[in-house]
């Protein structure tokens, strides 16, 4: 770069910009995870793990010629607007925002704004047949890691944690007291859709359940600087208490090791379908204009010895196409259709056969339930109309809703489920849905407890939202059958 910017012969060009396309090709063909952040980009995402932000509270990728939206921050300006993980972004206030010519800098660059500025999008979205239209607002962004807490019974209480962060192991503390204080005995803790984060945060969550001396995580690196090998210290507060851990296919990294200490040292059970399958560890390089390179330098192993990292290839797109096999393949509905790698076997403290090469198979496995997806929950949740109502019903509404103390007595206080449902949908065939009863009957139960969960959400924000959503959740079902018959007392054996 030095050579071109003395002798090139067109002195205008930008060496910065030219580093920047740079480095991401290189990286591109190293592993998924090696990745370039710009200056800008590496100051958001230190500010995501301290819990802070500013934005419009989604993360985008640009992928086969279009903007994807990979992530929706929980009770951000997206999330409340109805913008859904998966939807493509084709306009930006008005401009064609796809093609060779738009890359990641330009889209992450266009994502950052000032308070208080308005941008809209042109959305595509999987099941609707023309674009939609969304206006987000640049904002204040909050940024909890356990973004739900609250007791289940009398004995139970749930915990969701949504990132790995610095502040992820005092809030897990102060939701895990806080439950205890109400009389929780057990727990189960949701990890599914977590992609991870600060591996610290995921081992010091770990120690506060095991015993002392158990192995939580090791790696191996080609610098010796890079290995270590951590211990529980024998100090934590939960030791005790049976727990069970809620994973999925989106469930990786940090989480990943948190699980695996669980599984592999038969502390708890893990409930749901195979996880993602990260078991590589970046290292991040700052840069001298204050940009970064996270590099992967180690690879981690849980207590069993296995490392869980699925095979990859140096497309950018691999993790995307894996996840979309699972699909395709029948995974998430059927365990016997699970790749396991069998010559990858290891076993747990109590001789449980474990596998690696493919991110952690469940103890207990809970299918897909599709029974209640009829064509016309799936047009309607993928429209993003479920939402608008909830949204459109809390705005009508608020003057009455605001004042109520929590979700329960706003359940109390909405219309009975059918006339909840009519209402529903009459306003979806205004937006060109058209009523289908026979469908409508057989999802029900799934459109009214979104749309009950949406307008707590809207009034009280995510920690309202999943005790509605988890009643119609099998896989938080099978969790709490196994606490009742105490399945999950450690330690495990029988799975």
């Amino acid at each position: 770069m030095n050579l071109i910017s003395q002798e090139y012969i067109d002195d205008s060009i930008n060496t910065q910009s030219a580093i920047e396309l740079t480095i991401p090709s290189i990286l591109s063909h190293l592993d998924p995870y090696c990745s370039y952040l710009s200056a800008k980009e590496n100051a958001a995402e230190q500010n995501m793990f301290k819990g802070q932000t500013s934005g419009y509270g989604i993360s985008a990728q640009f992928i086969n010629d279009t903007i994807m939206i990979m992530e929706v921050m929980p009770s951000g300006p997206s999330d409340k607007a109805g913008l859904k993980v998966g939807d493509k972004i084709v306009t930006i206030d008005d401009s064609t925002w796809t093609g060779p010519n738009v890359d990641d800098d330009k889209v992450n660059e266009r994502l950052i704004s000032v308070k208080g500025s308005k941008m809209k999008l042109g959305i595509i979205r999987a099941g609707a047949d023309k674009i939609l239209s969304f206006v987000i607002t640049y904002c204040d962004v909050p940024l909890n890691s356990v973004e739900c807490h609250y007791l289940l019974d009398k004995s139970t209480g749930y915990i969701k944690i949504t990132q790995f962060g610095d502040k992820t192991h005092k809030e897990m503390i102060n939701a895990l007291n806080s439950l205890k204080n109400q009389g929780a005995k057990r727990f189960i803790i949701d990890l599914r859709g977590n992609g991870g984060g600060k591996v610290a945060a995921a081992i010091a969550i770990a120690n506060e359940f095991l015993p002392d001396r158990a192995l939580i995580v090791s790696t191996k690196a080609r610098s010796r600087k890079y290995e270590f090998s951590n211990y529980s210290d024998g100090q934590g507060q939960f030791q005790n208490q049976e727990i069970v851990i809620l994973i999925d296919e989106y469930t990786a990294s940090a989480s990943e090791i948190f699980a695996g200490a669980i599984q592999d040292n038969d502390r708890g059970l893990i409930v749901g379908c195979r996880s993602f399958g990260k078991g590589l560890v970046q290292g991040q390089r700052d840069l001298h204009d204050k940009s970064a390179i996270w590099l992967t330098i180690a690879k981690y192993y849980t207590p069993s010895g296995r490392c869980l990292q699925k095979p990859y290839g140096i497309v950018e797109s691999a993790n995307l196409n894996d996840i979309l096999d699972r699909h395709s393949n029948g995974e998430l509905y059927n365990k016997d259709n699970i790749k396991i790698d069998k010559s990858k076997i290891f076993e747990t403290t109590t001789g449980r056969k474990v596998y690696g090469g493919g991110g952690i198979i469940p103890d207990i496995f809970v299918p897909r339930d599709t029974a209640q997806e009829s064509i016309y929950y799936k047009a309607v949740l993928g429209l993003g109309i479920i939402q608008e109502y909830a949204l459109k019903y809390a705005t009508e509404h608020h003057a009455e809703l605001k004042n109520m103390t929590d979700y329960k007595q706003l359940l109390r206080n909405l219309p009975a489920n059918e006339a909840l449902l009519t209402d529903f949908v009459t306003f979806a065939a205004d937006k060109g849905v058209p009523a289908r009863w026979h469908y409508i009957r057989q999802s029900q139960d799934l459109i009214t407890t979104l749309i009950k969960g949406f307008i707590a959400q809207d009034i009280f924000g995510h920690r309202a939202f999943y005790p509605i959503i988890n009643r119609n959740d099998k896989t938080f079902e099978a969790a709490l059958k196994a606490l009742n018959k105490h399945k999950a007392a450690f330690p495990i054996t029988n799975y």
